[in-house]
C-alpha cells in the first residue's frame, strides 16, 4: 500500500510543543517537519501529524495510544513521563498527558494472562483496581 495511514492530532496551538514532548519520551523518535500550522513527527517509526487549529476540538477517551510494555520499568517510565506536568491518571492503565491525549501503558503479557480461563477473572478483578498496572500483581492473580 502506498498510501500511509497515520493520525493527525489537532491541538490549540501546541503542536510544536507536543511533538517535541513526545519525541522526548519515545526513544527513536524525530520531527521530519515543522510550520507554523502542521508539525510531523515520528515515535518509533510511526508517522504523525500535529495540527494548530484553535479550541474549537479537543481530545477525550474515544480515541487513546497503546503503548505495549515488556517490563515494570516501562509502564513506570512511560507512566511518569507522560502523566508529569500536568497530566492525569486513569483507570487500568489509562493515563492523559499534559496536552489531553489519551494513553494506555499496557503490559504486554495482559493478553496472555486474559486468555487463561483459569486466571482470567481474577486478573481482572485486581487490574480494575488499578491505575498504574503493576505486572507482579497481575501475574500473582
Amino acid at each position: 500500500m502506498t498510501n500511509q495511514i497515520y493520525p493527525c492530532l489537532w491541538f490549540d496551538g501546541q503542536a510544536q510543543a507536543a511533538a517535541k514532548f513526545y519525541c522526548a519520551v519515545f526513544k527513536n523518535s524525530k520531527i521530519t517537519a515543522d510550520n507554523q500550522m502542521v508539525v510531523t513527527f515520528e515515535l518509533n517509526g510511526k508517522k504523525f501529524m500535529g495540527l494548530n487549529a484553535g479550541p474549537q476540538f479537543t481530545f477525550n477517551e474515544a480515541v487513546s495510544f497503546v503503548v505495549d510494555c515488556e517490563t515494570q520499568e516501562e509502564i513506570d517510565y512511560y507512566w511518569e513521563k507522560l502523566t508529569a506536568n500536568g497530566g492525569s491518571e486513569g483507570q487500568c492503565g489509562w493515563l492523559k498527558d499534559q496536552f489531553g491525549v489519551s494513553w494506555q501503558i499496557v503490559p504486554a503479557i495482559l493478553p496472555k494472562l486474559l486468555s487463561d480461563p483459569a486466571k482470567a477473572q481474577k486478573v481482572i478483578q485486581v487490574y480494575m483496581q488499578m491505575k498504574k498496572f503493576d505486572i507482579e500483581k497481575l501475574e500473582n492473580a
